[in-house]
């Protein structure tokens, strides 16, 4: 890459430019090669991959940083727990997130449930062992049996009787999307609205062309919160993709050929999807200073609740597609980022993986920022910075009075 860059500098702008569509033909074929033409790009990134900078005597798990004081670790809302495909018929998974272990299981007939994971008897895992049964998951520990519906017991086999207190929760579900979701109320209230279906998806007009998978170690509103604050998109993803996703070097002469340019707007949708807001995002780009009309892309962005994001793509050429974004709470500050994208059949799979692939690079320097930063409750602002207290107000409706806040960490004093 060092000597491409050298060759680029010293050719001028106008071979500069036709070496540099020559190098991107090039890289696309070996992109092709890798990737393969049918199979789904599948990118997860493990635990302290990504966005962690050297820090000289801490360890990636004890971080120099102080999360400050932020909202309540889990807003109210529907959160991703896994693929449909994953829950296959009579299985049983075991989840944990929002604090909560819970037990997913699918009957023979293809209903799936979602309940607490321990056992009111004697606190075995139903997960761990467990099977469905009928419309009920069969504890692994003694047998007892509890109905996916309401949570009730319906047998004890060495038992002639079955107490009437003997039941587990039972957590709202749906599936859309090819997504099994779960509905979370911090006061136990059932859910106020429904998640959306995406036509495309639904009538496989669209195919799935890939995912990728992230942790980010922040607080879950600092992730939708990007969307209202237009200013960063210049700064951090003016750098040409082709910098990577290292903050150290994204910056670099050698790629600054190459730029990214970005108008966005957002604003809160009115009653009755006051739990809506929409972001338009449109995408430019420069190469030695000209405009490149092929990567002309225009993005509509709905956030769906506290957890839930649709990114709608619509390219001149390139056609249409959606990027599912579901952000999942596992603990306070620890957040399981899924993106999943679907695009038309016409398209060559190389284009949405490309896609995909590229947003995957521009995300995870957002990662670098969220994992690194502290939350300010107060922050100081500009009168160009209005939407991000805009954005924190819409986003309080998800939020209760009895949501708690997670405990204030205190530095060690030795």
């Amino acid at each position: 890459s060092g000597w491409c860059g050298a060759a680029l500098l010293a050719a001028g702008p106008g071979r500069g430019a036709l070496l540099f569509l020559l190098l991107l033909l090039l890289l696309l074929l070996v992109v092709l090669l890798l990737l393969g033409c049918c199979r789904p790009l599948s990118l997860r990134r493990g635990p302290g991959r990504v966005g962690y900078l050297p820090c000289p005597g801490l360890s990636r798990s004890r971080r120099a940083r102080r999360p400050g004081a932020p909202p309540p670790p889990f807003p109210n809302g529907w959160y991703r727990l896994l693929d449909s495909a994953q829950l296959p018929r009579g299985a049983v998974r075991s989840l944990a997130l929002l604090g909560e272990q819970l037990a997913a299981f699918r009957t023979q007939d293809g209903q799936a449930f979602v309940v607490d994971a321990y056992c009111p008897h004697l606190g075995a895992n139903l997960a761990a062992g467990g099977r469905a049964v009928g419309n009920c998951i069969e504890c692994p520990f003694h047998g007892w049996r509890f109905q996916g519906e309401d949570g009730k017991c319906t047998s004890i086999p060495y038992a002639e009787k079955v107490p009437d207190v003997a039941r587990i929760r039972t957590w709202p579900c749906c599936e859309v999307n090819g997504m099994l979701l779960v509905w979370y109320h911090c006061e136990g209230l059932g859910p106020t609205w429904a998640v959306p279906e995406q036509r495309e998806i639904t009538t496989k007009e669209w195919v799935f062309r890939g995912q990728t998978e992230h942790l980010v170690d922040a607080h879950i509103q600092e992730i939708p919160e990007n969307a209202a604050d237009s200013a960063h998109l210049a700064f951090l993803h003016g750098p040409a993709i082709l910098g990577g996703s290292d903050l150290r070097y994204t910056r670099s002469k050698l790629w600054d050929f190459m730029k990214h340019n970005w108008k966005a707007e957002w604003w809160p949708e009115p009653e009755p999807n006051k739990h809506c807001s929409r972001m338009l995002l449109q995408h430019t780009a420069t190469f030695f200073g000209k405009h490149f009309s092929l990567m002309d892309l225009t993005v509509s962005a709905r956030q769906v609740g506290p957890g839930l994001v649709f990114l709608l793509f619509e390219h001149t050429f390139l056609g249409r597609g959606i990027i599912l974004q579901t952000v999942t709470p596992l603990e306070p500050l620890l957040q399981s980022v899924v993106h999943k994208i679907y695009y038309q059949k016409s398209i060559p799979a190389i284009i949405p993986k490309f896609i995909l692939r590229a947003e995957c690079i521009q995300f995870e320097r957002d990662i670098t920022i969220w994992n690194n930063k502290q939350y300010l409750r107060k922050p100081l602002l500009v009168r160009e910075d209005a939407n991000i207290q805009k954005h924190r107000r819409w986003y309080s409706q998800f939020y209760s009075e009895k949501s708690k806040r997670p405990p204030v960490q205190k530095d060690l004093e030795w």
